[in-house]
């Protein structure tokens, strides 16, 4: 797939606020300064279509961007600002589950973890709630070019051990790094497939 526009749409604070439109969607999530701009950047072939900060956070708002005029990615708040249990709200961000949960154009989501450190409790956590919800997903490790190959495929053996039994070996798993581009053509052959 070639990337040949990629623009800005619109900001929403939540759910009703999002674009009324049937394009298809794509959403990436993770931790806070897990990467996420970067390589929503890296993958429109486009530097500063997402806004890069070092603050953890900044994202508040769900950020839609419109792709070749025919599907949206969507720029989601990180975990802490993401509720990750139907029953529990915990001090996150409501409206990025009802996005979730309810956004019937929402084609899969790619959950990014950095392919740095070893499983974390709240990534784990966001995942079995994503399972529970149906919501087709994929894991998407990132900062890659910041340690070895090696280290990376330990990290993600680990990640996939800690995930609970009925996900285990489920999702679509991607190594990346938006410095060197890597996984970049699987993410949007994800996309492409999911488009049809």
């Amino acid at each position: 797939m070639q990337i040949k526009s990629a623009i800005f749409n619109t900001s929403a604070r939540d759910i009703t606020a999002a674009p009324e439109w049937d394009r298809p969607e794509f959403a990436f999530i993770g931790r806070s300064n897990v990467g996420k701009s970067s390589m929503i950047n890296m993958l429109s072939n486009k530097d500063g279509l997402a806004k890069v900060s070092a603050t953890p956070g900044k994202t508040q708002l769900l950020n839609f961007f419109v792709m070749n005029e025919n599907w949206s990615l969507v720029d989601l708040p990180g975990y802490g600002f993401a509720k990750v249990a139907r029953s529990e709200k915990i001090n996150f961000n409501e409206s990025v589950g009802d996005y979730l949960e309810t956004r019937e154009n929402l084609r899969r989501v790619f959950t990014l973890i950095d392919s740095r450190i070893p499983p974390q409790r709240i990534d784990i956590d966001f995942i079995h709630w994503l399972g529970e919800c149906s919501v087709p997903f994929a894991l998407v490790f990132t900062k890659a070019d910041k340690q070895s190959a090696a280290k990376t495929q330990a990290t993600v053996k680990s990640f996939l051990a800690a995930m609970p039994p009925h996900l285990r070996d489920v999702p679509p798993v991607i190594v990346s790094s938006s410095k060197d581009r890597t996984g970049r053509i699987a993410i949007l052959k994800l996309i492409q497939q999911s488009l049809g």
